[in-house]
């Protein structure tokens, strides 16, 4: 019975230690080196993420294998000392690998247990627990004091603690050399600071400590000190009485040097009372400084800064009695040219004379400002009617066309005038200056040196010009810009010898658009460049479609622009492309001069013929292309204007003079396509008179990609022309 007591006491006990080793997070380990056993607890386990199912290799070869490669050495190290009893490494910090994969912190407490008769160990039992939060914790901690030490050495602040019961006050190395003290113990006796004080702020100084000490209050305040090295300097404190753990009153404190701060506040000081005491002086500097924003240096006119002002104003007065305000926007005419030619100085003495004719030619009671550039306004109020203020725009052009010397060169301007008038409850000078830039722009683009007034019809294309070009930008974005495409054909045998690729604009409200919709106003875009880019690039994939099909189109001709010529890259985009020699033909308009072209466009023509690339000069006889233009330029084909080609049936000087272009192409080698040719009597005149090539309704109209193969093979031209023979141009079935 006394057996069974003990038993179940001991069951007890055990039962109690686990459940206390399982609660303390302590992991057991035993190894029983003479017998090869070795035993992992549960929670030895857990820690390690593992089952309590899970095997244990317990070589330590194996074992450490999980150990962070870093603490390897430590380990080894430590087990070695721990099996030799040395109580230094009976407990040990190190890295090991969590299942998981991460690494956690092990804190290992070991200890011999059993002896061989030899005295070697044989049996060490011990606990492993998980430290891995306690590190991190640790290494917070010291990050946050590494960061309040950078803290405060960046700010240069010096922080002391003083025992108020012990009279002993702890300075920081910082603290010790703002007081010029470095060097000397950290620990000072309480009167240590009052020593350094200046003699003038000592009593003061103290005295407010004392106070808040005895009412347990924050305070900051302001002192002199004679550091260390007698040097005089302003320091700023900021203290707070506290009691520590143990019951001890404690102040606690920071200081930091202000020298610098204070010398600068009172050097403002001194400048504001300077300043006050300038107070009249700075009034009149006021005025001019105004005076300076108000107006335009150069001609000594109100700027736009000020005219803005007037605006306001003006508005307001014809709100109010109902007058008239009248805005006449000025731009000078080749003003640049003066100034990119004799230069920046002749240019300002061209403002400058602007600036006087306009202010000898209107009233005194109207404003004349210089807003930018060479651009002017003029405000007229009152009663002015619609008639003088056209004569006033008037006089205002012709006195600014006339000569005027500049260093023995006669320089002549002129100006284009833009006009919008308003009055009554309802008038909004900005608007009205906005209606007179519409009208600048109208008067512009109607051919300089005139005036024009402001017109809800000239707004409403301005309006549709600009939503025009908008959609032309974002047609580029959505890729509505195709070719269509237009078959050239024998003058003699009618046989297919080309065709020519027509720019279109698929536009998603009004379908397909000819270039006279768009074109204008993709030139002002500088667009006309990249709508040829992609033309391009499709009709060199529909012709390889076409030859996919069968039908054989000897050359393509693609219309390509001045200023796409002057591209210095051109020549590497094309070769990017793989154009074939012969496949492509470019056709350049009439009415660009090649006599006096860029370099870079002629190195970039002979750059094409090397290519393989044709020149052909279209709407021929329509420009201004020379005889030594046409040399130069040595083109493969000439393409006679459709003006030219409209008369031949009832006019035979026009039958003369397309005849002679014809000549003149062939003595230069040049073949000569006719365009326009409508009807089966201009093919017949033109065949008559030795024409290479036809293109026109009277064989084929522009059509899109998709149906030039059914066109070609159907041979439909063929049934018109009294010729009736196959087709040279079709490999894919016989014509007919």
């Amino acid at each position: 019975m006394r057996l069974a007591i003990t038993l179940s006491d001991m069951a007890e006990r055990e039962s109690r230690w686990n459940y206390a080793l399982v609660g303390s997070g302590l992991g057991v380990w035993d190894h029983n080196l003479s017998l090869g056993n070795f035993y992992y607890s549960d929670t030895w386990k857990a820690i390690r993420g593992m089952r309590p199912g899970d095997e244990v290799n317990g070589n330590l070869d194996v074992w450490i294998l999980n150990v962070h490669p870093d603490d390897r050495d430590l380990v080894r190290n430590a087990i070695e000392r721990q099996a030799a009893g040395d109580p230094e490494f009976a407990v040990f910090e190190y890295r090991e690998r969590h299942k998981d994969g991460h690494w956690i912190w092990i804190e290992c407490r070991g200890a011999c247990v059993e002896w061989d008769e030899t005295g070697k160990t044989t049996r060490i039992v011990g606990t492993d627990i998980d430290i891995t939060d306690r590190k991190e914790a640790e290494e917070k901690l010291a990050d946050l004091s590494r960061r309040l030490d950078l803290a405060l050495d960046i700010s240069r602040i010096g922080v002391f603690e003083a025992d108020l019961d012990g009279e002993q006050v702890e300075w920081d190395e910082r603290l010790l050399a703002i007081y010029g003290v470095e060097g000397t113990e950290k620990v000072k006796q309480g009167d240590f600071w009052e020593r350094l004080l200046h003699p003038e702020d000592r009593e003061r100084s103290t005295q407010r400590v004392r106070d808040h000490i005895e009412e347990n209050s924050a305070f900051s305040q302001e002192f002199r000190i004679l550091r260390g090295d007698r040097v005089e300097r302003v320091i700023r404190a900021r203290s707070a009485p506290f009691v520590d753990s143990r019951g001890r009153r404690k102040l606690i404190g920071a200081n930091w040097d202000v020298t610098d701060e204070v010398a600068l506040r009172n050097e403002l000081q001194r400048a504001k009372t300077l300043a006050e005491a300038r107070n009249a002086q700075l009034e009149t500097a006021k005025e001019q400084i105004e005076h300076i924003a108000l107006h335009d240096h150069l001609t000594g006119l109100p700027n736009r800064r000020y005219l803005d002002r007037m605006l306001e104003l003006k508005s307001a007065e014809c709100q109010v009695d109902g007058s008239m305000l009248a805005i006449l926007h000025i731009d000078l005419d080749r003003f640049k040219q003066i100034n990119d030619t004799l230069g920046h100085r002749a240019g300002d003495a061209m403002l400058r004379h602007a600036a006087q004719v306009l202010t000898t030619g209107v009233r005194s009671e109207d404003f004349v400002a210089r807003i930018g550039g060479d651009e002017f306004v003029v405000l007229c109020a009152a009663d002015t009617s619609l008639k003088k203020i056209s004569n006033l725009a008037g006089r205002i052009i012709r006195d600014l066309r006339k000569p005027i010397k500049y260093e023995g060169h006669d320089c002549r301007f002129g100006a284009s005038i833009g006009i919008a008038c308003g009055s009554g409850p309802d008038v909004d000078a900005k608007q009205l200056l906005l209606n007179a830039d519409i009208a600048l722009y109208r008067a512009k683009g109607s051919g300089r040196n005139r005036h024009e007034f402001f017109s809800l019809d000239a707004h409403r294309q301005i309006i549709t010009a600009k939503k025009l070009s908008d959609e032309i930008l974002l047609g580029l974005e959505r890729n509505e810009f195709i070719p269509y495409y237009q078959l050239q054909f024998c003058a003699h045998s009618h046989d297919i010898i080309g065709v020519e690729t027509l720019a279109r604009w698929h536009h998603p409200q009004r379908g397909i658009l000819t270039p006279d919709k768009f074109l204008k106003f993709a030139e002002d875009l500088d667009v006309v460049s990249t709508i040829d880019s992609i033309i391009l690039e499709k009709a060199l994939e529909d012709h390889g479609g076409w030859l996919d099909e069968g039908v054989q189109i000897p050359k393509v001709s693609v219309n390509v622009s001045y200023r796409r010529l002057a591209d210095p890259s051109l020549i590497k985009k094309l070769r990017a492309l793989k154009i074939e020699p012969g496949q492509i033909s470019f056709e350049l308009l009439e009415s660009i001069s090649f006599d006096d072209a860029a370099d870079e466009v002629v190195e970039n023509l002979n750059q094409l013929r090397k290519l393989g690339i044709d020149i052909e000069v279209d709407d021929f006889g329509t420009g201004h292309a020379s005889i030594v233009s046409l040399l130069k330029l040595s083109p493969s084909r000439l393409k006679i204007d459709r003006e030219l080609i409209n008369k031949l049936p009832q006019s035979a000087e026009q039958r003369k003079l397309v005849g002679s272009i014809i000549e003149i192409g062939h003595s230069l080698d040049i073949k000569v396509t006719a365009e326009g040719v409508e009807t089966m009597e201009h093919a017949r005149i033109l065949a008559a008179l030795d024409c290479d090539g036809l293109q026109g309704y009277a064989f084929a109209r522009p059509m899109p990609p998709q149906k030039i193969s059914a066109f070609v093979r159907a041979q439909s031209w063929r049934h018109q022309d009294g010729i009736d023979r196959p087709t040279r141009v079709s490999r894919a079935q016989p014509a007919g």
